[in-house]
């Protein structure tokens, strides 16, 4: 687990990303119920991390999924905030039910530290489903998305726009992306080699475990295959993110690492049965790293 306690908490923490420099943090926390996102910051101190604030951007709207560029000088994240000053908040529909909705939005950095949020104009953004972005090194932008369409279509596909001229292109499914299937929550590697992401696709024993996609020598995505049982549990897990090493994974999951309670237990007080109950895996999803490394062991 990243962080418990301070980061991961008994509370609802998901997408971490890091500064070039790995000494600040930027992630989403929620309530139990997911009723609402707020995006947070807690910075290396002493081999600590410290008290997470909200970030500069966030605190207003229902803020989410932030993604720091490999170079450090953009992040991204997603936000039913209006895409014009004055407007209302962005909503989404599906099978009747209305939500909040979520398009994708980007921060500069500045010398006084991050500009004020600007949304992705044209094709990238022509939905109000639209989640976890990440970009590769040239600026292509990864994420998962759910567009009208004339066929139907189960769940999110992730998708690429690629970057031109200082302009998001009209998005384009992965080629391995399936009309039965939910993909989503793409986390691509730095020069495009592979993507991490989380599914419902044969291999999967939770509603979403994660999966790898590498790309062959002729730019191709192969296959997907699941991380497997060392990492994919029933509680499921979702939001990769690469630290900026390439090769530790981090991610969101409700596993528990809690010691199951045996009986007669040794005599609690109160601050020993409150520390058991409040435990920060015991009832919420956290943040969690793993080595990627034997992943990609043939990676060229």
């Amino acid at each position: 687990m990243f962080a418990p306690g301070v980061v991961s908490t008994d509370l609802m923490e998901t997408t971490a990303t890091f500064t070039p420099d790995g000494k600040t943090v930027y992630f989403t926390r929620s309530d139990n119920r997911f009723s609402d996102n707020t995006i947070m910051f807690s910075v290396l101190k002493n081999g600590k991390w410290s008290r997470p604030d909200v970030a500069s951007f966030s605190g207003v709207w229902r803020d989410s999924e932030p993604h720091v560029s490999p170079d450090g000088k953009r992040l991204f994240f997603v936000s039913n905030r209006p895409a014009t000053r004055g407007g209302q908040p962005l909503m989404a529909e599906s099978n009747g039910r209305k939500f909040p909705g979520a398009n994708v939005w980007y921060c500069d950095k500045t010398g006084k530290g991050w500009s004020e949020p600007i949304h992705v104009d044209g094709p990238v953004n022509q939905t109000a489903e639209i989640y976890n972005p990440s970009v590769a090194a040239n600026g292509n932008l990864y994420f998962s998305a759910r567009y009208a369409s004339k066929e139907p279509v189960v769940g999110y596909k992730i998708h690429r726009s690629v970057y031109k001229d200082g302009k998001y292109q009209a998005p384009e499914r992965v080629s391995f992306a399936d009309n039965k299937l939910n993909d989503m929550d793409p986390a691509i590697d730095a020069n495009e080699r592979f993507v991490v992401f989380a599914s419902n696709r044969p291999g999967a024993v939770a509603i979403s475990n994660l999966f790898i996609s590498f790309k062959d020598k002729a730019g191709n995505w192969q296959p997907p295959v699941p991380l497997g049982d060392k990492i994919s549990t029933s509680a499921g897990e979702n939001a990769p993110s690469l630290a900026r090493n390439g090769k530790t994974l981090y991610y969101t999951t409700g596993r528990s690492s809690v010691i199951d309670v045996t009986f007669p237990k040794k005599k609690e007080t109160y601050d020993d049965a409150m520390k058991r109950i409040k435990d920060a895996n015991a009832r919420s999803r956290n943040i969690w790293s793993v080595d990627l490394t034997p992943w990609l062991k043939d990676l060229n």
